[in-house]
């Protein structure tokens, strides 16, 4: 729970100053928002690789091969990235660009999950 306050509050203090900031400088804000978010990513990152050992160690259990784990967590992946920037496309007033972000997301994540689609019809074909 101490994690979450820690995050809440750097997340808190960095938008603070940006909005101090942005009367000023806009630019400054804007890269002040992407390196507190950088860094609060780099705190969370021993929480994210702990989460990426355990869908492993599940995936050994359940006899689930990487070939199927991977693109799902690719996936998961590009989403997170792609709402990150999306959303800092949005602050700066980028609404356009951040469409465009969203839509790349979009085709890249259905891009890196063909595999595990075209497995899934080979197992469909081979039932019927």
């Amino acid at each position: 729970m101490s994690d979450v306050v820690k995050v809440a509050a750097a997340a808190i203090l960095a938008a603070v100053c940006a909005m101090v900031v942005r009367k000023q400088v806009p630019e400054l804000a804007i890269l002040l928002a992407v390196c507190a978010g950088a860094l609060i990513l780099l705190y969370c990152s021993g929480a994210l690789a702990a989460a990426v050992e355990l869908l492993d160690r599940l995936a050994d259990l359940g006899g689930l091969s990487p070939q199927v784990l991977t693109p799902m967590m690719k996936a998961v992946g590009i989403g997170v990235v792609t709402r990150l920037a999306s959303d800092f496309c949005k602050d700066a007033q980028e609404g356009a660009l951040a469409g465009v972000v969203e839509l790349a997301g979009t085709a890249l994540a259905l891009a890196a999950v063909l595999p595990l689609m075209s497995a899934v019809l080979d197992l469909l074909t081979q039932l019927l």
